[in-house]
């Protein structure tokens, strides 16, 4: 598995409600690309009453190109704003090619990464919102020949919600898996990196860098 089981304080599992660490289980049990390095984070204590976050980072020849977080949060008394009673908040942070950052459908462009990496994934949500900024950064005096570099940022949220696979079973008994959404995730982060997609069929296996965290 690429995600580290590294236990931090406060993340909110231990005592958390069973649909709650059953759904984080399944965040850990998500398959992602090699080039993907992810790891448990400390979760955010205000927002829900629980949460939980897996950070990571996208490497290419040894080059850290891209970096993002996700955050599942759960409030078993339910949010009007989510629809539901648990919501992922993401977070992508890519190089991109400075020429780029002029081209006006950028954002567009960005968001739809993410979406259409959720429905490649088959992760039913609801709720979808964020952001797409685009950020330049120039150098000059003694840092000029240092050039300039662009960054793509997507900020992200949405309702993950049970695929209607169980008709039989009630809308509360029926099982959260987060691991397509964490995959997408991880396909957001790729495509934003310029990562080709992984041909259809291929099985995506982690790599050693990716479960370095899994013995701990």
């Amino acid at each position: 598995m690429v995600v580290g089981q590294e236990t931090h304080p406060g993340t909110g599992v231990g005592g958390a409600p069973a649909e709650f660490r059953d759904a984080v289980a399944t965040m850990h049990a998500a398959r992602l690309r090699p080039e993907i390095f992810c790891e448990e984070m400390p979760a955010p204590q205000r927002i829900a009453p629980y949460a939980s976050a897996l950070s990571a980072d996208v490497t290419v020849d040894d080059t850290d190109v891209g970096t993002g977080r996700i955050i599942l949060l759960h409030d078993p008394a339910g949010n009007d704003a989510w629809e539901g009673t648990f919501r992922c908040v993401a977070y992508a942070r890519a190089e991109i090619d400075l020429e780029l950052v002029t081209d006006p459908m950028l954002a567009a462009v960005g968001w739809s990464w993410l979406t259409e990496a959720l429905d490649a994934h088959g992760a039913v949500y609801a709720a979808a919102s964020g952001t797409v900024t685009r950020v330049a950064t120039e150098s000059f005096g003694g840092m000029a020949d240092e050039g300039g570099t662009a960054q793509i940022e997507i900020r992200a949220s949405w309702t993950p919600l049970v695929p209607d696979l169980a008709p039989d079973l009630a809308p509360d008994l029926a099982p959260l898996d987060l691991a397509p959404h964490v995959e997408a995730w991880g396909e957001l982060l790729c495509t934003a990196v310029g990562l080709p997609p992984v041909p259809e069929g291929v099985t995506v296996m982690p790599s050693r860098r990716g479960q370095r965290g899994s013995g701990r």
